[in-house]
């Protein structure tokens, strides 16, 4: 897969932070920004489903992205999620970000539909790509969503040439592997990205260009270890990093069931001095009783956390 339209690599679907009145935390979105840079994240995902964008209102969407953009300085690519219910919708999302200055959009499975087929999804998002003055990529999320999109609708989509790139989430090899091998058959694929940190070695092994997920704002030095492990084609010492990765993971959200997830997630990043608050727009919350487990873990693996 050659003439790779954006950059591969890790990418992190950052967390917004927000100050102790609810609102878009604009000196730790710098913060943010340096320590990405530092973790070696090529790029950023904004107001997604870490970034709490089916929550925000407009107003802090737009916040969050030109002040991202202001940080980023053209340093790492910036991408926003748009995602709606129809083209028409999508797209006015799409043209309030046109001024600020970010590199594409990223548009998923819409939140609610009802009597619709693949080919009323497959005309929507190719409506959007036909017609959108940014960039596109596309989460797709398989089984998992509550509106699916097939892997035969997402590989349409690919030979878009507007469409600059994947997320998948599907957690399914079946289509992991169709996807690499539609990406063989075209002249300038989208870069497919896996969303599934706990299972990062299978894709990579397969041929995906790189990683995209919440946790990168803190595993993304560790992300990329793994990734520099595949390239030597030692899946072997790639694995041992996703497990001590998935120790981590497992260890700040709390467990198998992740009852803490983005409220731990930010507390994390509250402790290393990045964001000021872990306050959430979904109101979760940190027990107190783990925050002294997140200072254990920041001084257990300082070296992955703060390189």
């Amino acid at each position: 897969m050659e003439n790779k339209k954006y950059s591969a690599g890790v990418w992190s679907a950052a967390p917004t932070p927000l100050t102790n009145d609810g609102q878009v935390d604009k000196e730790a979105i710098k913060r943010l920004t340096e320590h990405h840079l530092r973790l070696g994240v090529k790029g950023v995902f904004l107001c997604g489903t870490s970034g709490e964008g089916p929550w925000m209102t407009n107003t802090m969407r737009l916040d969050t992205a030109e002040a991202t953009v202001k940080a980023v300085a053209g340093r790492l690519k910036v991408t926003v999620q748009v995602t709606d219910n129809s083209a028409v919708r999508i797209l006015d999302n799409i043209y309030g970000l046109v001024d600020l200055g970010v590199d594409a959009v990223i548009m998923a499975p819409p939140f609610f539909q009802q009597n619709i087929d693949q080919a009323y999804l497959k005309a929507m998002f190719i409506e959007v790509l036909d017609n959108s003055p940014l960039p596109v990529g596309f989460y797709h999320r398989g089984a998992h969503s509550s509106v699916e999109v097939t892997a035969e609708t997402v590989m349409a989509l690919m030979e878009h040439p507007n469409l600059i790139m994947v997320k998948d989430s599907s957690d399914d090899r079946a289509t992991m592997k169709q996807f690499v091998q539609h990406a063989t058959t075209l002249n300038n694929p989208p870069i497919l990205l896996n969303g599934g940190e706990f299972d990062c070695v299978p894709y990579l092994k397969a041929g995906y260009d790189g990683l995209l997920f919440g946790g990168a704002c803190f595993n993304g030095y560790l992300s990329n270890k793994i990734i520099d492990a595949a390239k030597k084609e030692d899946f072997a010492g790639a694995q041992q990093l996703q497990d001590k990765m998935s120790a981590m993971m497992l260890e700040i959200f709390g467990g198998d069931e992740f009852p803490y997830w983005l409220a731990a997630q930010k507390q994390l990043l509250v402790e290393l001095g990045i964001f000021s608050t872990s306050n959430t727009i979904i109101n979760y919350q940190v027990p107190a009783a783990h925050i002294p487990v997140l200072r254990k873990i920041i001084a257990n693996y300082k070296a992955y956390l703060l390189p």
